[in-house]
């Protein structure tokens, strides 16, 4: 995508994560055959075209899996609707058992919020990819015509990023042109925008996925205050909740790289904060509008 001035096109640059292009570079030897070609960031020590005491090595397998991205995003949504799920539905039948100790109102309540919270995390999820994906479109169009109209224009752009990355002016222009040669719309769509053409994202995986994964967290408390005694409600509910938003924390934290102490202090101490106060609220109110 240009940066210059450009009759009508609107600009945008977004930098790609990562530079997914291996650049090798070998030194001739005296037989005139490229010599071994040592690629630090892998850690690999990689032999040039085949000859005489040569073996040929195998093109590397692609790093990520088609269509990771997207299943990525539909976990996260998973996740993040199960912890949604989990959060709202014992805050509120925690809230009626602290008010009643009536099955009849706590299992009413619960049914609808569950019901509530997941069509709304469903519909929200919707709205929020979908106007996700209608910006990558977006801006893959712009792309697709600034290549078609101003070809010398993109390769210098592109050339320019890499540079920005580290590479020497000569590498990276011939990075450019030998990517912008093999498929120039991925190579500066992936550069440029950092978006993957081919794995736009689908607003109605994460709409099921986060419909789906609020149903199962919200039955979780559902069937803990339901289930034991009027006595036991509370105690039980509190701890399955805490139990379950523990778990949810530990995923969310490996899916994410990140330490998983700390992503479980905040799911479980916010749980408890949340159940604390909306028992407290149900008692007062319960108890108000009781007497």
């Amino acid at each position: 995508m240009r940066t210059g001035p450009g009759p009508g096109t609107m600009r945008a640059l977004v930098g790609s994560d990562t530079l997914r292009t291996e650049l090798c570079m070998t030194e001739p030897t005296s037989t005139g055959n490229a010599g071994p070609v040592s690629d630090r960031e892998t850690g690999t020590h990689r032999q040039g075209p085949a000859g005489p005491g040569r073996k040929a090595v195998a093109e590397p397998e692609p790093h990520h899996p088609q269509g990771l991205a997207g299943r990525l995003n539909a976990l996260w949504a998973g996740v993040l609707g199960a912890n949604d799920g989990i959060v709202s539905t014992a805050g509120l039948v925690v809230g009626v058992a602290g008010a009643t100790s009536s099955r009849g109102p706590v299992f009413t309540a619960g049914i609808a919020g569950l019901v509530a919270g997941a069509v709304s995390m469903a519909l929200g999820e919707y709205v929020s990819v979908s106007s996700q994906r209608d910006v990558e479109r977006t801006l893959l169009a712009i792309e697709r015509t600034e290549l078609q109209e101003f070809p010398e224009e993109e390769i210098a752009e592109l050339a320019a990023l890499y540079e920005a990355k580290g590479l020497q002016p000569a590498t990276a222009l011939q990075v450019a042109q030998e990517l912008t040669a093999n498929d120039a719309f991925a190579a500066h769509a992936d550069a440029e925008l950092g978006i993957d053409p081919q794995e736009l994202t689908n607003p109605w995986h994460a709409a099921w996925a986060s419909l789906i994964a609020f149903t199962l967290g919200s039955a979780l408390p559902l069937l803990a205050v339901l289930l034991p005694p009027a006595g036991w409600r509370v105690p039980v509910t509190f701890a399955v909740v805490l139990v379950a938003l523990a778990l949810t924390g530990a995923l969310s934290a490996q899916l994410g790289g990140s330490k998983k102490a700390p992503a479980v202090a905040r799911l479980v101490i916010g749980g408890a904060l949340a159940m604390a106060v909306t028992f407290g609220v149900g008692r007062l109110v319960g108890g108000s509008v009781g007497g």
